[in-house]
């Protein structure tokens, strides 16, 4: 990348205060953040926001690509179910190679660039004796860094204990340079080994110095409860804010005392939650007859009793998601729809789940839009949260490290009717004029 110029983005809105701003970039990081209207040196180049909404980059903190790009390959998932999409990518399984993986995440990782993702968070298999899609992701991860930090889970697809040599493999991971410990206790063969697989884990974890994220009680049993082993063991060892519990979608079915009970320890513990709706949403209550239950953790409760929470994709275009994108303005949709976060300040602030949040799961500590940290930040054209979730809008511009890399033209819709022809906006305000930016 060449070096970021000293610029300046004008009349911009913040999601903190009032009124438009103008932002200076120096050096590929945030100068002063000052009223519109104050004398600038006309050295700056300038971006003219037109009034749009500037907040940190989307994150995304669960995604699998190194499953991505294989819906229908060799065969569709017909059912929409789990264990069909299980099958169907054990037939895309076996065609697997170092640079299918690689061609397949950088398509994905594309995508997501365009929509303003700047963090991800990959699980990549390792019940695999050769590790190819790891070793692909870990070459990926270098050649993408200018656009995108990628964090590798070295994830157990099929247990520690139940795959044979499952712990030598994720250890071996580790080694190779996966960031994170990963584990799937619910999929263990018994309980007793997906608690001693969470020892496992966790002990690799402080070996290694890595944070963990745990596939965890994905499953609509209310008797899978491993999530308050993952809480326990990270409240003995103090490492809270470096867990992740994703999915915990069994939670949605615990009863009300033990949950009373779980959340003490949870809020105790400090770990972190990902959800993942879209998934969610479809995956499960296939079991059940009527009523069919959401089979999505209990975010809005998590949220209210001051833990951290957010929305990753779990897949894009895979045999278990055959639809997707990379736009995380679809999933805060369907997350706040599903978790009945659809009051006006809950729609508003709803991008915290998408941007703040996940920056807390990821171990961020210079994200922001903050005099001194990197100039990293997209500019959606909408003037509040609210809109930009109500109109699904693009993403604008995508700024990493004061250089533009993504840039999204508007679209303009007419209609003609009796009263003559009109250009047309969703927006309940005046529309956004559009603007061109500086070049890439």
């Amino acid at each position: 990348m060449t070096a970021a110029p000293l610029w300046l983005i004008q009349n911009v809105r913040l999601a903190d205060r009032d009124g438009l701003w103008q932002i200076a970039i120096d050096k590929g990081r945030f100068g002063e953040i000052t009223p519109m209207g104050e004398a600038r040196d006309e050295s700056y180049e300038v971006l003219n926001a037109r009034g749009g909404l500037a907040i940190p980059p989307f994150i995304e903190p669960h995604i699998h690509l190194d499953t991505t790009q294989t819906a229908g390959e060799p065969n569709w998932n017909q059912s929409g179910t789990l264990f069909e999409g299980i099958e169907r990518w054990a037939e895309r399984k076996a065609l697997l190679s170092h640079e299918d993986v690689k061609a397949r995440a950088w398509k994905t990782l594309k995508w997501q660039i365009a929509n303003g993702v700047q963090f991800v968070r990959t699980h990549v298999d390792v019940s695999d004796p050769t590790l190819t899609a790891l070793k692909a992701m870990l070459e990926v991860k270098k050649e993408v860094a200018p656009w995108v930090e990628l964090q590798i889970v070295a994830f157990p697809q099929e247990g520690i204990l139940s795959y044979p040599n499952g712990e030598a493999l994720l250890e071996e991971a580790l080694k190779l340079g996966a960031d994170v410990v990963g584990a799937i206790p619910h999929f263990e063969f018994t309980r007793e080994y997906g608690v001693e697989s969470l020892h496992i884990a966790f002990r690799l974890a402080q070996k290694y110095d890595r944070p963990l994220d745990i596939h965890c009680d994905e499953i609509d049993d209310e008797q899978s409860r491993f999530v308050e082993t993952v809480a326990a063991l990270a409240l003995k060892a103090g490492i809270g804010p470096r867990v992740t519990a994703s999915h915990t979608t069994a939670m949605h079915s615990y009863n009300g005392a033990y949950t009373s009970r779980l959340f003490r320890l949870l809020k105790l513990s400090g770990i972190n939650f990902v959800a993942n709706p879209l998934v969610n949403i479809h995956l499960q209550g296939r079991f059940d007859d009527y009523p069919k239950r959401r089979g999505i953790t209990r975010v809005k409760e998590l949220m209210a009793a001051g833990i951290n929470v957010c929305f990753g994709h779990d897949d894009v275009f895979d045999p278990w998601y055959p639809l997707g994108t990379g736009n995380m303005l679809q999933v805060l949709h369907m997350g706040l729809h599903v978790c009945q976060l659809m009051g006006y300040q809950q729609i508003n602030d709803g991008l915290q789940l998408i941007t703040d949040n996940s920056a807390r799961t990821f171990g961020l500590t210079d994200y922001g839009i903050v005099s001194g940290n990197p100039a990293n930040l997209i500019i959606l054209p909408a003037e509040n949260g609210f809109e930009a979730v109500r109109c699904q809008v693009p993403v604008r511009w995508s700024i990493r490290q004061g250089r533009v890399i993504a840039i999204t033209q508007l679209a303009q819709t007419w209609i003609q009717t009796d009263r003559g022809g009109e250009a047309l906006s969703f927006m309940r305000n005046s529309p956004l004029a559009d603007a061109k930016g500086p070049k890439a």
